[in-house]
C-alpha cells in the first residue's frame, strides 16, 4: 500500500478496480436510475438484468462470496473500494453495490454444509437474489446475544420456532434468510443457534414496516415455523459466533458506502458553489461556504483511512472489532455532518425532491443506528480501551 516515492496509496489492482466501478455506475447505472422516480428502490426487471449481465462480463460479481463458489472473493479492503464507489449515486444508501453486482450473501452461510451451501447459496450466487439475516427483535437489538428470546425446540428430526423479529431487511425479496434463536436454557450468548430458512413454510408470516428511508424494513413472526435438522446453520450454542463474524465484517462496507455518498454530496456542493451567485459573487467566494467544504473534504478523507485500515487489518488477520466499531461511528456521522453541509450550501435546492440530497438525509440518519447505534460501538472500544491495564493498542 506504499509507492516508490514512500506515499501511502492502494495497490494497483484495487485503483483499477475502483475505476472500472466508477465507471460502471457512472455510464452504466446513472442513466437508468435518472428515469427512476425519487424514491425509487429498485430497477425495473429487464434494467437490471442487462446491468448484472454487464456487471458479470467485467468480474463485478458477488463481491465477498469465495472465487470457489463463484463470487469475485474480494479481500474487505477490495469490498470497501467497490462499496464507497458503488454507493455514488440516488439509490445508494439503500443498496451500496446498486444490486448490479448481486446481492452478496452473508458470510455465515458458508460455514454450512456443502449441501446446504449447494442448496440454498449457489442458486443466490447464480442469480444475484437478494436473503436475509432475522437477529433483530423488539425487545433488544443491540446486545442480540441476551436480547434474543425467539426460542427454537428441537422435536425430533424438526425444529419449531417461534418468536418474533424486527427492521429485518429484504424478506420481501428473498426466498430465504437465516434466522437466530435461542437453544436449551442458556440465557446468554451460549444459547443462541442459526438455522437456514425459507420464507414460504407454514408459521413464517411477514409485513413491512415503513420507516423514513425509502425502503421499508420487516417484521417477523414465527408461531410453530418447523425448520429440519439439516436446515440447522452449524451446532447448537453457536449461532452467536457466526452473527458475531457476520456483522463485524459487515461494518466495513457499510462504513465505506456511507462515505462515498458523502463525497458525492460534497462534489455536487462544490459545483453549485462554484455556479450560484449571491450579494454580486460567487458562494464559493464565501468564507463560510470554504470552511464547510474544507471541513468536509478533511472529515471524509480520516473516515476513509479508518475504514481502509480496518479493512487491512481484517486482511492480515487481525482481530478488527474495535477497528470496525470506530470507523463505523465515525464514518456515518461525519457523512451525516458533509451532508448537511451541502443542503445548507444549497439552500431551498438542499431539500428538494429534485436533488438526492434529501434522500441521502434521510437515510444517513438510520445509518448510526443500523449495523449497531453509535453509543454501543463507543461502549466496545470504551471497554476495550479500560478494560485492561496494558497501554491502549496500537492499530499497526
Amino acid at each position: 500500500m506504499h509507492d516508490s516515492s514512500g506515499s501511502w496509496e492502494l495497490p494497483e489492482d484495487l485503483r483499477m478496480l475502483q475505476q472500472t466501478v466508477r465507471r460502471f455506475m457512472q455510464q452504466e447505472v446513472k442513466p437508468q436510475e435518472d428515469k427512476l422516480p425519487h424514491d425509487a428502490t429498485e430497477m425495473p426487471p429487464e434494467v437490471l438484468q442487462r446491468l448484472q449481465a454487464k456487471a458479470r462480463s467485467l468480474g463485478l460479481w458477488q463481491m465477498q462470496t469465495p472465487g470457489e463458489w463463484g463470487g469475485a472473493g474480494l479481500s474487505l479492503l477490495g469490498q470497501a473500494v467497490v462499496a464507497e464507489e458503488a454507493s455514488q449515486c440516488r439509490m445508494g444508501l439503500y443498496i451500496h453495490a446498486a444490486h448490479s453486482f448481486g446481492w452478496d450473501l452473508p458470510i455465515s452461510i458458508f460455514k454450512g454444509t456443502r449441501a446446504q451451501i449447494e442448496k440454498y447459496a449457489l442458486p443466490v450466487i447464480e442469480s444475484g437474489e437478494k436473503t436475509f439475516v432475522a437477529i433483530t427483535e423488539p425487545g433488544g437489538g443491540s446486545d442480540p446475544g441476551r436480547a434474543i428470546a425467539t426460542r427454537a425446540e428441537r422435536k425430533g428430526e424438526r425444529y419449531l420456532i417461534n418468536g418474533a423479529k424486527i427492521f429485518i431487511s429484504g424478506v420481501g425479496q428473498s426466498k430465504w434468510g437465516l434466522v437466530f434463536a435461542r437453544t436449551g436454557p442458556s440465557k446468554g450468548r451460549d444459547g443462541i443457534t442459526s438455522f437456514i430458512v425459507e420464507k414460504h413454510w407454514k408459521g413464517f408470516n411477514y409485513k413491512k414496516l415503513p420507516v423514513i428511508r425509502s425502503y421499508s424494513p420487516y417484521e417477523l413472526h414465527f408461531e410453530d415455523l418447523e425448520v429440519p435438522v439439516e436446515n440447522r446453520l452449524g451446532e447448537e450454542g453457536q449461532g452467536f459466533a457466526l452473527a458475531e463474524e457476520w456483522l463485524v465484517h459487515e461494518r466495513v462496507p457499510y462504513a465505506a458506502a456511507v462515505i462515498g455518498v458523502g463525497q458525492a454530496a460534497l462534489r455536487l456542493a462544490i459545483e453549485w458553489a462554484k455556479e450560484r451567485h449571491t450579494f454580486r459573487s460567487a458562494l464559493a467566494d464565501k468564507q463560510a461556504i470554504q470552511w464547510m467544504i474544507a471541513d468536509s473534504e478533511i472529515e471524509l478523507r480520516a473516515a476513509r483511512l479508518l475504514v481502509y485500515q480496518a479493512a487491512w487489518r481484517a486482511d492480515m488477520g487481525h482481530d478488527i472489532k474495535v477497528d470496525a466499531s470506530i470507523a463505523k461511528v465515525y464514518a456515518t456521522e461525519i457523512a451525516g455532518k458533509v451532508v448537511d453541509r451541502c443542503i445548507q450550501i444549497f439552500g431551498g435546492m438542499g431539500v428538494a425532491a429534485e436533488m438526492p440530497l434529501e434522500r441521502w438525509y434521510r437515510e444517513l440518519r438510520i445509518k448510526r443506528i443500523g449495523e449497531g447505534p453509535s453509543e454501543v460501538h463507543r461502549m466496545v472500544i470504551a471497554r476495550d480501551l479500560l478494560g485492561s491495564r496494558q497501554p491502549a493498542r496500537q492499530s499497526n
